[in-house]
């Protein structure tokens, strides 16, 4: 993964919508089709917020692309992925898709991939075995 990606996941985490938490997340993913950001954006409803992978996820899907091949998050400390956004990127990426966290001025902080972050992961590809 390049550091241009990283500056694109960075670049999106200052456009989150995170009144509540506070906690500023941005995501960039490279698909076969180009590469897509997303953003957190929280509700007073907690149900309703998204989180900024399978923003850009659900960006990507819009798009046409349902193939990630890497994948970088940019937190404050460089946070994980949640679960929920663990399951989205298994249902499009293999297990050995790369996986980079970041904190905010850009030092990795994580370098792993989709079937580490998720073993055992319930895919598509689970479904035809």
């Amino acid at each position: 993964m390049t550091s241009e990606r990283i500056q694109d996941a960075l670049d999106v985490r200052q456009r989150a919508y995170a009144p509540y938490s506070n906690y500023f997340v941005g995501a960039a993913i490279m698909t076969d089709a180009g590469v897509f950001v997303g953003c957190n954006v929280e509700n007073a409803s907690y149900g309703l917020c998204n989180c900024a992978e399978r923003t850009a996820v659900f960006s990507a899907v819009a798009a046409g692309a349902k193939n990630i091949t890497a994948v970088v998050v940019a937190t404050r400390d460089g946070g994980s992925p949640c679960g929920a956004c663990r399951q989205v990127l298994a249902e499009f990426a293999e297990a050995d898709c790369p996986v980079l966290c970041v904190n905010e001025s850009g030092t990795i902080t994580l370098e792993t991939t989709v079937g580490a972050l998720l073993p055992h992961a319930f895919t598509p590809r689970n479904l035809t075995r």
